[in-house]
């Protein structure tokens, strides 16, 4: 970067969310109702001025006990993540841009979701048919801001179905300018005696295999300006003893997000990933952490709690936005304090 004093509009925004990115909290705790918990509210939006504690900005453990079986659902959780859906304030970063997201129907792909529609952006959704009751919500929502929402049903450990969910969004969406792989599975296993070669696999095709398809399916709908970004994790730098699978995974990620923008970038498509920390999403009470560990989820960061997923929206808004022109095979973390990079 040129070291003279640069002071442009473009480059205050850059920098401004940047900086709110590096600000970003951490995680997951989960919990199951037999009826919808209300939603993690965030204290009321506070004047530019009047900046809010954020170890004190949404719950914190301990939390109940809550077992949902895979792949979970966030309208079960109890508090409720929040995703952005009153939260969220967009303002036209990325008008016009036509978006797919993997995992779009609760988590960090739901916030990214909204996030995007809020900021201009028609967006289309895969998930999982047994996702399909936080799926319409989140279909409704981008269609509330005046966006196109469409819903890709179906399993990315399929090739074939990764490449139809890549044509079906391009043609419903009229192209595609930002690609966000961000589906993944995580399944906490004791010891490696107890890991099978069947769920091994399920964790590659779904964190390894997928992105590949999926991004060799789009790029010939990729113009320049376009963004690929991928959510790998903490996990790629400071792996836990029972995540041996999905930590491997999620280093895979990071390698193909370093290697393929050095392809890219003679196209002048970006190509970036985000590590996030501890986030309150339905991976977590799902099997992506023991119920014991639910209990005290994101109390071991520094900030002393889970993020939730619309902390981390602004980073994935700024990858996909033409304020990041410059910025392709990075990585950025979000984690409350904790972890790599």
């Amino acid at each position: 970067m040129d070291s003279q004093n640069d002071d442009t509009p473009s480059r205050r925004r850059l920098m401004g969310g940047m900086t709110a990115a590096a600000a970003l909290a951490a995680a997951p705790a989960m919990a199951q109702q037999a009826s919808p918990a209300p939603a993690a509210q965030p204290a009321p939006l506070a004047a530019p001025r009047d900046p809010r504690d954020p170890r004190e900005q949404y719950p914190r453990p301990p939390f109940e006990r809550q077992p949902q079986e895979w792949p979970g659902l966030a309208g079960r959780m109890n508090p409720r993540p929040d995703h952005g859906e009153t939260s969220y304030r967009g303002s036209g970063r990325l008008a016009g841009r036509k978006a797919l997201v993997t995992g779009g129907d609760s988590g960090i792909g739901r916030a990214a979701a909204i996030a995007y529609a809020r900021e201009g952006a028609d967006v289309a959704i895969g998930y999982l048919p047994q996702e399909q009751a936080d799926a319409d919500e989140v279909l409704e929502l981008i269609r509330k801001e005046g966006r196109k929402a469409v819903a890709l049903p179906g399993d990315i450990r399929d090739e074939a179905f990764c490449h139809q969910m890549v044509e079906t969004a391009v043609r419903e969406l009229g192209g595609l300018d930002i690609l966000v792989n961000n589906a993944g599975r995580q399944q906490t296993v004791a010891s490696l005696a107890d890991l099978t070669t069947e769920n091994f696999d399920w964790t590659f095709k779904t964190n390894v295999y997928a992105p590949f398809w999926i991004t060799k399916a789009a790029l010939p709908h990729l113009r320049p300006g376009a963004s690929i970004i991928i959510t790998a994790s903490v996990q790629a730098y400071e792996p836990s003893a029972a995540l041996f699978d999905y930590a491997q995974t999620k280093a895979c990620n990071v390698a193909f997000a370093k290697s393929l923008s050095k392809q890219l970038a003679e196209k002048g498509i970006r190509v970036n990933a985000v590590a996030p920390g501890p986030y309150w999403t339905a991976l977590q009470p799902s099997g992506g952490q023991t119920q014991e560990m639910l209990t005290k989820f994101g109390g071991d960061t520094p900030m002393g709690r889970p993020g939730q997923p619309v902390e981390i929206a602004p980073i994935y808004v700024l990858l996909a936005s033409q304020e990041s022109s410059f910025t392709t095979g990075q990585v950025l973390g979000a984690s409350g304090g904790s972890g790599f990079p």
